[in-house]
């Protein structure tokens, strides 16, 4: 259970990255004009996904309940509270300052979904150590016992 508990967090992690990639591309594509960042953030984000359906292997892991969930806590993170942050965020700074345009809404947006998947992996390695700290600890209670008995 530990080994698809990883896989699903490192899988997850991943994949909010990728995401992020291609949030960023378009910010930098909307800044020099060019659609090449874009295109090349998407074609990486369409080979991973190609690979991960047509390997074996990580499409029978892909499939588990973990990652799914995994990758639901990931999008809230790096979807949903940025879109709502930024929005609000947004509203202020154009009425307190200056109008914004499409590219920094774009940019603001991009910065809450960067910090929003910091929290995710931050979060990830605390469960992560939490599990490890736990299983750690009823691993010596269980060979302290072991050994108290066989003396």
């Amino acid at each position: 259970m530990p080994k698809v508990r990883h896989y699903a967090d490192l899988v997850t992690v991943l994949s909010g990255l990728s995401w992020l990639v291609v949030f960023w591309s378009v910010s930098l594509t909307a800044q020099i004009g060019s659609i090449e960042p874009t295109l090349a953030a998407l074609l990486m984000l369409g080979t991973l996904i190609l690979v991960s359906f047509v390997h074996r292997p990580i499409r029978v892991l892909l499939r588990r309940y973990h990652v799914r969930k995994r990758r639901t806590e990931m999008w809230m993170h790096i979807l949903a509270l940025p879109m709502m942050l930024a929005f609000l965020f947004g509203i202020i700074i154009e009425n307190l300052l200056a109008p914004l345009n499409g590219q920094q809404k774009m940019l603001l947006f991009n910065v809450f979904a960067t910090a929003g998947w910091l929290v995710f992996v931050f979060t990830v390695v605390i469960k992560l150590a939490m599990h490890l700290i736990r299983r750690h600890r009823s691993d010596g209670r269980n060979n302290g016992n072991n050994g108290g008995a066989a003396s």
